[in-house]
């Protein structure tokens, strides 16, 4: 399973529909929404995220 950048939902690389490719490395996404807010802001969501 790989967790969808966006939301933070885990996708099935063998069953989900929504893949972005990005820098060589391939990103997985529960619905078309975060795949699409993904491509438009990519870094956005890589970005690392603060420890609580």
């Amino acid at each position: 399973m790989e967790r969808d950048p966006v939301c933070n939902m885990m996708a099935d690389p063998k069953t989900c529909k929504y893949v972005s490719d990005y820098k060589g490395k391939k990103y997985y996404f529960c619905a078309p929404g975060c795949k699409k807010a993904f491509e438009l802001s990519p870094e956005k969501y890589l970005k690392e995220k603060p420890a609580k």
